[in-house]
């Protein structure tokens, strides 16, 4: 008696990335699954963070809790930039589009978006300083001048790298949640 839902043989659906149509489109939600690179990167942050949280248990029991108490601060900042890493990347809903950063987060209405498409273009491997030909998601906003800025997604960031077919899906995702919601 073969049980599909107990094994690992049968076909993995896509549907599974599709809004369901009772989901609440005013809650914000990324249009894509987080990549392996940055899974990895804030798993290997946590897995660091618990030693540090051992190590803080220790030196409370040996030393002054005063030091502990610094490593322990250590500890919780580095699982901080573990949540924020995952929590990076384009955000949507009914509202507007969301880009969040490391550090920052900006919110752009859909009455200040002009277009969101996707361009072939020089961009940044990993986040880092090197540059290769990729594809990248650029959203054009409203009573802003020509400067460049940054990229929505790209296909070398930590999310994409080595997967064409999740970013062209995601790139238009958001595509559709612009033409949608966006106001002419």
């Amino acid at each position: 008696m073969p049980l599909p839902f107990l094994t690992a043989d049968r076909a993995f659906e896509t549907a599974d990335d599709v809004a369901l149509p009772y989901d609440d489109r005013d809650r914000w939600r990324r249009p894509y699954r987080p990549g392996p690179w940055r899974v990895g990167a804030a798993a290997i942050l946590l897995l660091l963070a618990s030693f540090v949280l051992f190590s803080a248990v220790i030196i409370a029991a040996t030393a002054s809790l005063s030091s502990a108490g610094v490593v322990f601060g250590v500890a919780l900042v580095a699982v901080a930039a573990a949540l924020r890493l995952l929590r990076m990347g384009t955000w949507v809903s009914a509202r507007g589009l969301r880009q969040v950063g490391p550090l920052t987060t900006r919110t752009t209405p859909w009455d200040q978006v002009v277009a969101v498409r996707t361009v072939q273009q020089p961009v940044r491997w990993l986040g880092l300083p090197r540059t290769v030909q990729g594809q990248a998601l650029l959203l054009v906003r409203r009573g802003r001048s020509a400067e460049p800025q940054p990229p929505l997604l790209t296909s070398h960031n930590a999310d994409f790298l080595g997967r064409e077919a999740a970013f062209d899906r995601a790139a238009d995702s958001v595509e559709v949640w612009a033409d949608e919601y966006r106001r002419d």
